[in-house]
């Protein structure tokens, strides 16, 4: 195990311990929006995420931490670069690479570079390394994890103080993302995580994924998921999706994303979504 996950076990070990009053005072709140499948949407609940503590008034930074196979900028519409490969030889300062749109601040990755995928680079290093040199810029930082369980996956989201654990009523993503929850308690001693469940057909479908999966996690691993919610299937095309699932409108499922996230704020104390009309979450309940 290389130095940086020798750290984080004791880094983890303490944060976790400590009080999460709402009196702390957090100048940056990190969140990793995981998952052990790909597939889930995470990309797509990470963009959002992001995008709405922005226009909440809050600065946010998201990072894509897919290496070699980034898709935030695409899923924007926005041309491919790899800037981020210029960073990583320091020919480029981080805020040459950002895309900045307002409080919305994007780091994107590579495609296809063959420097990234000869270097020996740990780019779970170099994230956390630009997250400690900039975090005091931001109010937010949103990772955008890979799928599954690679060492740099795991440190990444060992390192934040929060981790949004997306999952579908498939199978093998529910498999997965216990598999994932259970070596982050096990190796990293995390014993906190989100939940939003992705793609359900209806709430019976929904309710039944939450049970099967904070049953098992409390029954086998003792960890404490807190469901935030989730997020219905959609009827639009594939190409239409992100196009909706990202726009402004002010139809049920952009209002309830906000509930979403505004219920999430709430909890933990970071920085509020300034908008009382929000409400509270309704889904939102712990399982200990």
């Amino acid at each position: 195990m290389h130095k940086t996950s020798e750290w984080l076990q004791t880094f983890s070990s303490e944060k976790n311990t400590k009080s999460h009053s709402l009196d702390s005072f957090r100048p940056c709140v990190k969140i990793s929006v995981t998952g052990g499948k790909g597939g889930v949407g995470k990309t797509s609940i990470a963009l959002k995420t992001a995008q709405e503590l922005a226009k909440a008034g809050h600065r946010t930074l998201l990072i894509d931490c897919d290496s070699n196979l980034s898709n935030t900028a695409i899923k924007l519409g926005l041309p491919m670069d790899n800037k981020f490969e210029k960073l990583l030889s320091s020919e480029k300062t981080f805020e040459e690479c950002l895309i900045v749109q307002g409080n919305f601040h994007l780091l994107p990755a590579c495609n296809g570079s063959i420097e990234v995928f000869e270097s020996k680079i740990n780019f779970d290093e170099v994230i956390i390394d630009i997250i400690q040199c900039h975090e005091h810029e931001y109010d937010y930082i949103i990772l955008d994890c890979p799928a599954g369980m690679s060492v740099s996956t795991l440190t990444l989201n060992a390192y934040c103080d929060h981790r949004f654990v997306v999952v579908t009523p498939d199978k093998s993503s529910i498999t997965d993302s216990y598999s994932l929850i259970k070596v982050l308690s096990n190796r990293f001693n995390v014993i906190d995580n989100h939940l939003i469940v992705n793609m359900y057909q209806n709430d019976r479908q929904f309710q039944k994924v939450v049970m099967t999966l904070t049953e098992t996690i409390e029954n086998y691993i003792g960890s404490r998921t807190t469901v935030l919610g989730g997020i219905p299937k959609l009827d639009v095309s594939a190409e239409g999706f992100d196009t909706f699932f990202l726009s402004e409108g002010k139809n049920e499922f952009h209002k309830n994303f906000v509930k979403l996230l505004y219920g999430f704020t709430e909890k933990v104390g970071g920085p509020m979504i300034r908008n009382s009309s929000a409400g509270h979450l309704a889904f939102e309940h712990d399982v200990q």
